[in-house]
């Protein structure tokens, strides 16, 4: 099934640039842009379905997740060691995708069509945009309104409160619980759904930009995927210098045993295929299972640093493309709101795509704007899954080393080539 939607996926976008091309060849610029909107329908339908299911996702996941990590206080040091490194691995990701895309400058001198009318919004300047402000809109006046407008923020602070609560009380509210759960599992079940539409919707987005752009959109493509994967590798060298600070010479062999479940993830575009290998190899370089089991389930929910890389990078890029600059402070603000809002949604497909949506609702830019990485998210997503993969395998090994439960080695375990 991943095989054929991966092809499904890479069909789709080849024969979105051959149709993209024909009509910005061969009709005349009215009848391009005519067809381009056409296109420009599927697209917007998809993320119309997307942002349909951002809301109750963040409300059940977060609540449900929350709720659950009274174990993370039951086991107390670990658990403390545990979220601090996540928070810290999380903020290096962030803060390396906002550095590298202002180095690279991806989307830079990208004037696009729509451009004009919407580069300018509100939101891009700090008149209203204040600190005081900014800590006033956390706090819902009520949670339906919230809901309605898909203030995500807001959701997530309500979320929080509820799940502190749940996981606080003696019986844990089991009706809540159980309503929770079922109500994440109906999300995560309908997000499935609308993410089998994803090959219409990157045909119709590669489509329409290359009808009206011209085919020298594939450049800037091309520039932003190179810059992605570069600035991947640079988060991939930290994690092995960090790695190696505190494991010495045992992280080549943990570099040896997560690279089959890295590759696995890089090919499906999933980290959580890998999650058996990674739980299955970890012990056998000697992470004891019992801080495998814990460290892992939590990581993949709090510590995905290929998708907090993204969120940032891809961010950064859709403004850059539509010549919207953020001052500092903007920039201070949306690393702390990807910080959160990544934290309610983390592990589903495509998440990363709803995360940058609601990034940019926040700041009163249009969402469909995330059309723009719509048609290469799925080569993108390969890359940040396997980068999940080994952030999370570095974050159990690193926990073992700290409680002084990392064991020698099985004599089968296989070390890293160099």
């Amino acid at each position: 099934m991943n095989k054929r939607f991966a092809l499904m996926i890479v069909g789709a976008m080849v024969l979105g640039v051959v149709t993209g091309w024909a009509c910005n060849q061969y009709l005349d610029p009215a009848k391009a842009a005519e067809a381009s909107k056409w296109f420009k329908l599927g697209t917007d339908l998809f993320l119309r379905l997307i942002k349909m299911i951002i809301a109750p996702l963040v409300l059940t996941t977060l609540i449900a997740g929350i709720a659950h990590m009274e174990d993370a206080a039951s086991v107390g040091r670990i658990g403390v060691k545990t979220m601090g490194w996540f928070i810290t691995a999380s903020a290096v990701s962030l803060l390396l995708g906002l550095l590298m895309v202002q180095i690279l400058q991806p989307g830079a001198g990208l004037v696009l069509t729509d451009a004009a009318s919407t580069a300018a919004p509100p939101a891009a300047s700090t008149e209203g945009f204040t600190l005081q402000t900014f800590i006033v809109h956390l706090v819902p006046t009520s949670i339906f309104d919230a809901l309605a407008k898909n203030e995500i923020l807001q959701i997530v602070v309500f979320s929080l409160f509820v799940g502190t609560a749940v996981a606080s009380l003696d019986n844990k509210a089991p009706h809540i619980m159980e309503l929770a759960e079922q109500g994440a599992q109906i999300m995560l079940k309908v997000t499935s759904f609308v993410m089998k539409l994803a090959p219409l919707a990157i045909f119709c987005a590669l489509a329409s930009s290359i009808a009206t752009q011209g085919i020298s959109m594939l450049a800037v493509y091309g520039k932003f995927v190179l810059g992605f994967y570069a600035t991947m590798g640079v988060l991939w060298a930290l994690l092995f210098l960090a790695a190696f600070v505190v494991l010495g010479k045992r992280v080549f062999p943990l570099f040896g045993v997560i690279r089959d479940p890295a590759l696995l993830a890089f090919s499906t575009a999933s980290s959580e295929a890998a999650y058996p290998r990674i739980l299955d190899g970890l012990p056998k370089i000697g992470v004891r299972r019992r801080i495998v089991s814990f460290v892992l389930p939590l990581g993949y929910s709090f510590n995905l640093d290929g998708s907090m890389l993204y969120c940032t990078f891809a961010t950064m890029f859709i403004l850059q493309a539509h010549g919207v600059h953020l001052s500092i402070q903007q920039q201070i603000f949306m690393l702390a709101l990807l910080m959160v809002t990544s934290k309610g949604i983390a592990g589903i497909p495509r998440a990363s795509l709803v995360v940058i949506m609601a990034t940019l609702t926040y700041f009163g830019l249009p969402d469909a704007w995330i059309a723009l990485v719509l048609g290469v998210d799925h080569l993108l997503d390969m890359g940040r899954s396997a980068t999940n993969v080994v952030g999370n395998s570095v974050a159990a090994a690193v926990v073992a080393k700290w409680e002084g439960e990392l064991d020698d080695p099985e004599p089968d375990a296989e070390p890293a080539k160099v």
